[in-house]
């Protein structure tokens, strides 16, 4: 079934619209109005099929809500109660008369960032990036030069030690067991949970001899149990299909030892990956590395992607800018980087790297030196987005929030930029008022 449509054609008796009460010059009453709302629906029609079953949620309601979060960093809870509160949420998001009741369940969003996926989203981040051109946040010619880089968007995991994932494993199990009512030698709650306990006592102490000898111990219970389920799951297909997805990580979690590459940090997070980026302050961080290419005058963000596998920063570059002109519609024709993309596989753009001397002019010298305003804008979208942790799930959950951080960022710039825009209009019309009084006055006292 098609979605639903908010209908503000017809007038209420004792209600009085949104749009007479609301301040017009409000960035993001004005946003409300540059934004291609038709756009969005063309697009993400088509995700709809059938024709039974409830209506589907307004789509400018759940873009404009989807928009929203990203721009004040909100939870999937919060955002929906914050949009009752206030009018100007409302009418961004299409309601022309005051709404007391909450639009969605904070769920629907998860289902629609699953619905739209990666594609859906880019289309999103493309609409942002037209918007910006509309209102004058970039100029058209800025697309041509661009700057990318690459960062590590965190997973929401706690700091994996093995000790940790051995207890986290005799959980799952255990749990797993009860709720099929498989009856277990032994659980090992208590002495797993004691031994978890007494491992980071001693760690903390550097009593490292005691540390390990626990460790090992909660090795030996996670064995036992994962040994004591395949016992007596064995040929029947019902409870071994309930043990398939957690077996392979609890067998790889077992075998696995300190210098092999590709370790499991997480059970509930397998994909997780531990990345070095030279951080004095944190050595390393457990998640996926993000590629990002933004516009190099403003810091629009033209394209982000979750790359996983940990790859080489210039095996990811050809492909962001594939992207990045697929979304802007305009060629690229240079690319600032640092030297962590030397031996790029670009051609046909002229690629700049930082420390570069050959055929570098004066003005290409001072081009170069602003590559690194790309760092700040990373920072806003860590420090003020959902960058510093991504809490959405899975491998889809790390491309999507990689995209909505971009959305938000493009959205952010564009409120500033109207807000800026009319500070200008009001302080050049106060100038021009106080000019006009200060000749009355003088014209008067010269009477």
């Amino acid at each position: 079934m098609k979605p639903s449509k908010t209908n503000n054609a017809q007038n209420r008796l004792f209600d009085i619209r949104l749009s007479d009460q609301l301040n017009p010059q409000n960035p993001l009453y004005r946003l409300s109005e540059e934004i291609d709302w038709g756009y969005f629906e063309n697009e993400f029609n088509p995700l709809f099929k059938g024709k039974n079953g409830h209506p589907p949620k307004p789509i400018r309601l759940m873009i404009g809500i989807m928009m929203l979060q990203q721009i004040y960093n909100e939870s999937d809870e919060l955002v929906v109660e914050k949009w009752i509160e206030n009018p100007y949420w409302q009418f961004f998001c299409g309601f022309d008369y005051l709404q007391w009741k909450k639009p969605i369940n904070p769920t629907s969003l998860v289902y629609w960032r699953k619905r739209l996926g990666k594609d859906g989203l880019e289309k999103i981040l493309k609409a942002t990036v037209k918007t910006a051109l509309k209102t004058k946040t970039i100029k058209s010619k800025s697309l041509k030069k661009t700057t990318s880089d690459t960062t590590v968007m965190p997973k929401n995991i706690t700091y994996p030690t093995d000790s940790k994932l051995y207890a986290t494993g005799c959980k799952i199990l255990v749990r797993e067991a009860k709720k099929l009512k498989i009856p277990l030698r032994q659980s090992f709650a208590r002495l797993a949970k004691k031994s978890l306990i007494m491992s980071g006592r001693y760690a903390h102490a550097r009593q490292m001899k005691r540390a390990i000898r626990e460790k090992k111990r909660l090795k030996t219970y996670l064995g036992r149990i994962y040994r004591d389920i395949q016992r007596k799951i064995k040929n029947n297909k019902k409870y071994e299909n309930s043990f398939e997805e957690i077996f392979p990580l609890i067998d790889r979690l077992l075998k696995q030892k300190k210098l092999d590459k590709n370790k499991l940090y997480s059970l509930f997070e397998p994909h997780t990956e531990c990345i070095s980026k030279g951080k004095a302050h944190k050595k390393y961080e457990f998640g996926c590395k993000v590629s990002l290419l933004t516009t190099h005058k403003e810091g629009l963000l033209l394209y982000s992607e979750a790359v996983h596998g940990n790859p080489y920063d210039g095996h990811v570059l050809k492909q962001a800018v594939e992207k990045a002109e697929q979304i802007s519609g305009r060629p690229i024709e240079s690319i600032f980087v640092d030297k962590g993309y030397r031996g790029h596989s670009v051609e046909g753009k002229e690629v700049l790297i930082s420390g570069q001397k050959k055929g570098i002019t004066r003005s290409l010298k001072k081009a170069m030196k602003r590559r690194q305003a790309i760092e700040p804008h990373i920072g806003h979208m860590k420090k003020e987005g959902k960058m510093s942790r991504n809490y959405l799930k899975g491998i889809l959950g790390d491309e999507n929030n990689a995209i909505l951080c971009g959305i938000g960022h493009n959205l952010k710039m564009i409120l500033r930029k109207l807000r800026v825009f009319f500070a200008q209009i009001f302080y050049w019309i106060k100038k021009s008022l106080n000019f006009e009084n200060n000749n009355i006055i003088f014209y008067l006292k010269k009477i």
